[in-house]
């Protein structure tokens, strides 16, 4: 026969009815071949003994013979055994795996719980040994999910912790093995007020080897020569101030002297570089890893998410080529040193920023001997064996007063020409540039003269392609580099050996000082240059509603630049054109997350055009204002009747089936069945997205409007469609809102299981934000079906995604929850705290914060109701329902006036 007790208790795979029978039998197996004494068989059936408890304990044996056939319990005068091998029986053959090593076919005997069907008094300590059994199985042998939830029982068993760290980080997410970390030694310090034992700290370690927390620090591909002396004084500086500036003329190696620095700090390091950009914010923004992504449209600014999300990091930014936007670069990182006191900064520029506090460290040329071994190794990295004598060498580097970039370009020519030839060449150039003016900049009297005489060496082609080039933001690819400028390949080839060009993956890009000089020779390719991104982004457009979304938004992502400079050249020459590129550019935008830049650019054509838009123009310009009117200044709403008013005149859908989705959320949800609302529907396309849209849109306003069985109807056929077609946010949005329908309807695992695929698209998409509020989501599930804990934990770790990205909404709802969770413990006190906590961080009078701050009120309501103060309960109550009414979402009304109710009665 077989006994089990590693899940519900059985023999031959049947479980034993009678509850007492049950846990006798249990007691025997778990002392299997060994006599099991009276008073101890007694004592574990029995809280409080019966009279004549021996004698019942023999009944007690004999029904269970009668229940097993075939059972052998032996009877001596000390107890009762059980006749059985350790093969038979599942937990001591458990241990002999175990022993054996063969961990994981010990983990596979386990059906569940321990004892899982047991009710006794000896059942409390037996499941407790049988879990460490089961605890050190998983230690051995066990997986992801094993792991993930026995931490969920046992929230302080730091070996299980370090092993779940480990699962994730062989499994190649690093970043998830990190947060579990986190978790960790914030819970050790709160509940035990302890630091991580050995055990976790190793793991943590193990996993910090492996990934390096260093964000967007370039790799380079040549060794670093010449300044060690600057690098171990300049991470010194580091060490001891917030605020390290490294400074010095253009092309003396300032950026690749903070790259070094940067690959050498131990801790998370994130890399900015601010030469293609005038909007300092947005490339910290995208520096640090956090995206403008989020159900809501609208929100705090970004400066103020950018606060929010370096708020609670220990980090340092390396902000590169500051010159150019100084003043901003000086005023942003100001504020961040000011309010994040675990961040330092190291900066690059060729003046000081004008911080106080500042440290500055002047980047030099290179001494001779430096010069010339920066020499010998790039020039014996482009021409192995290369040799040459080393006093030519040295008055080479001399005669370009020994700044690295214009070393490195003289060593890269050595493919082509002797080194003779190339001073020669020298000699030339500087006798002719050293009769200019003496109070020029040191870059027009250094790099200037060096790139100068990299143009010399050019033929006329690529001398051309050089000057042409310089009308890309950012580099570009192969196609855009050969569309634009109509170039050969093998001369874009050229100008790459020739380090006039750098490559990195599929894309191009040119120095900053080669590129400014470049620049001066260059035709006005800024309309080509526009009018092709704009067919980039047409043609991209319906990929973004399809399977392929990601890799066209990658695409598009590594054009970013190139795209914001065609829409800015044509807001200032051509405005139809201008129109136009934002239009194509919405679907990209509403994505990848970036609405807020979206609606800066939309704004500034507005503005540009006027209030009438251009003949032909005119959906284009409607889109504009769907796109502007969230994060606009001002009222906003005669924008918004405009643009109803010049969609309600299309008779054939837009373009751009966005504009539909778009349309709808600025009038939001109907009051009635309005022609205008007729028009809007017959505006969708009959292709399949926007067959999509129209069964999620028609589901939420049947929710919002009372009747959930019709919306989740809609939204299931919904989420199916949008699954079909590939989009990832859509099929997201369909089920969240499915998840929100199951748990009103009670239905937790529904709710669980679509809030959780909602999770997993939208971190398919990268939309940190999104993601965090579909944690909280999930924690509001669990609330709902018991599990107090496994909520607590997701509303932490929403809390810790909403506070990385600086979504100051979305950590107002992880607050709200903790709120909930307190109001339910009984604690009235934190539950108020952590409602103020969530009402300061949501900023009023626009969609999204509106619709929490009617939450929050309504969470009010219900803590000062359980509390007895049932007048500031109603008082809160009738903000939520004001609140509600103005959003028109039934729903939230009907509830807030049922509580009210509930007051009176």
């Amino acid at each position: 026969m077989r006994f089990g007790v590693l899940g519900p208790v059985q023999v031959d795979g049947v479980e034993v009815a009678a509850p007492r029978q049950r846990a006798l039998l249990a007691m025997l197996v778990l002392d299997a071949g060994r006599i099991v004494g009276h008073d101890q068989l007694i004592g574990g059936l029995y809280t409080e003994p019966p009279a004549g408890a021996a004698n019942a304990l023999q009944s007690q044996v004999s029904r269970l013979r009668r229940t097993v056939p075939g059972l052998v319990i032996e009877h001596h005068p000390a107890g009762y055994r059980l006749v059985a091998t350790a093969a038979e029986v599942d937990h001591l053959r458990c241990v002999e795996l175990l022993d054996a090593g063969r961990a994981s076919e010990a983990l596979a005997l386990w059906r569940g719980p321990a004892l899982a069907d047991v009710e006794a008094p000896f059942v409390q300590v037996a499941r407790q040994n049988l879990t460490e059994v089961l605890i050190t199985c998983a230690l051995s042998g066990g997986t992801e999910k094993v792991h993930r939830d026995l931490l969920s029982e046992h929230p302080l068993r730091e070996d299980l912790r370090a092993a779940l760290m480990l699962s994730l980080h062989r499994a190649g997410r690093q970043s998830e093995a990190l947060e579990v970390f986190a978790r960790g030694r914030e819970l050790l310090a709160d509940e035990l007020g302890v630091d991580p034992s050995p055990v976790l700290s190793a793991a943590h370690l193990e996993v910090l080897r492996a990934v390096s927390p260093h964000r967007g620090v370039p790799a380079q591909l040549t060794s670093f020569v010449g300044r060690d002396e600057d690098l171990r004084r300049v991470a010194k500086w580091l060490r001891e101030s917030r605020l390290v500036t490294l400074v010095g003329p253009g092309g003396t190696g300032k950026t690749r002297l903070a790259v070094e620095v940067a690959h050498r700090e131990a801790g998370e390091v994130a890399f900015v570089d601010l030469s293609a950009t005038t909007d300092v914010v947005r490339a910290l923004l995208d520096g640090i890893g956090v995206r403008e992504a989020g159900l809501h449209t609208g929100g705090p600014s970004a400066q103020e998410r950018l606060r929010a999300a370096l708020a609670v990091r220990e980090v340092v930014l390396v902000v590169d080529n500051c010159e150019h936007v100084v003043d901003e670069a000086a005023r942003v990182l100001a504020g961040i040193l000011g309010a994040c006191p675990d961040v330092r900064v190291l900066a690059t520029s060729r003046e000081p920023l004008g911080i106080t506090g500042e440290t500055l460290s002047p980047v030099t040329a290179l001494d001779s001997e430096a010069a010339v071994r920066l020499f010998l190794d790039r020039a014996q990295a482009v021409k192995p064996g290369f040799h040459a004598d080393v006093a030519v060498i040295a008055e080479v580097c001399r005669r370009l007063d020994g700044i690295a970039l214009a070393v490195e370009l003289a060593a890269a020519r050595v493919r082509s020409l002797p080194l003779a030839e190339i001073a020669d060449r020298l000699d030339d150039r500087f006798r002719l540039l050293s009769k200019g003016s003496r109070t020029a900049a040191p870059r027009h009297r250094t790099l200037h003269a060096v790139v100068e005489w990299s143009w010399d060496l050019l033929t006329d082609a690529e001398r051309d392609l050089a000057a042409r080039f310089t009308v890309f933001s950012g580099g570009a690819n192969l196609a855009a580099v050969t569309a634009v400028c109509e170039s050969a390949v093998d001369t874009l080839e050229s100008l790459a050996d020739k380090s006039l060009v750098e490559v990195v993956d599929d894309r191009y890009r040119m120095l900053d000082t080669i590129r400014a000089f470049c620049a001066s020779h260059a035709p006005d390719l800024r309309e080509r240059h526009a009018r092709w991104f704009l067919r980039l982004a047409q043609d991209a457009e319906p990929h973004l509603r399809a399977h392929e979304q990601i890799t066209w938004l990658e695409r598009l992502s590594a054009d970013h630049d190139n795209l914001v400079a065609a829409v800015g050249w044509a807001t200032a020459h051509d405005h139809g054109l201008a129109l136009e590129l934002v239009a194509a550019l919405a679907t990209y935008y509403w994505c990848r997350g970036l609405r807020t830049e979206a609606a800066s650019l939309a704004d500034a054509v507005l503005r540009a055009c006027g209030e009438t838009p251009p003949a032909g123009r005119e959906q284009e310009y409607a889109l504009c204002l769907l796109i502007a009117w969230p994060v606009a200044a001002g009222d906003q709403s005669a924008r918004i009747r405009q643009a109803d008013a010049l969609l309600a005149t299309l008779d054939a859908p837009p373009r751009y089936p966005i504009m539909t989705m778009m349309w709808g959320m600025a009038l939001g949800a109907p009051e009635d069945d309005s022609q205008v609302w007729h028009r809007r529907n017959r505006l969708l396309n009959d292709e399949p997205w926007s067959a999509a849209l129209a069964l999620v849109g028609d589901g939420l306003v049947a929710r919002m409007g009372g009747d959930p069985e019709t919306g989740k109807a809609m939204l299931r056929d919904g989420a199916r469609a949008f699954t079909r077609v590939g989009d990832r946010w859509g099929a997201a949005l369909a089920f969240n809102q499915l998840g929100e329908i199951a748990l009103v309807d009670g239905e937790h695992a529904d709710a669980l299981e679509n809030i959780e695929r909602a999770r997993v698209l939208l971190a398919e998409l990268g939309a940190t934000e999104d993601t965090a509020e579909a944690v909280t989501g999930r924690a509001q599930a669990k609330i709902a079906a018991g599990d107090l804990a496994g909520a607590r934990e997701d509303f932490e770790l929403a809390l810790t995604l909403a506070r990385r990205s600086g979504a100051l909404v979305v950590q107002a709802g992880a607050h709200l929850g903790l709120a909930e969770l307190a109001r339910v413990s009984g604690d009235y006190v934190v539950a108020a705290a952590e409602c103020d906590q969530a009402w300061d961080l949501t900023p009023g009078g626009w969609y999204g914060p509106d619709e929490m701050r009617c939450h929050i009120a309504r969470e009010r309501g219900r803590v000062a109701a359980s509390a007895g103060d049932l007048v500031a309960a109603r008082a809160h109550f009738e903000d939520a329902l004001r609140r509600a009414a103005g959003q028109r979402n039934r729903i939230t009304e009907t509830a807030v006036r049922a509580e009210l109710a509930a007051l009176d009665g």
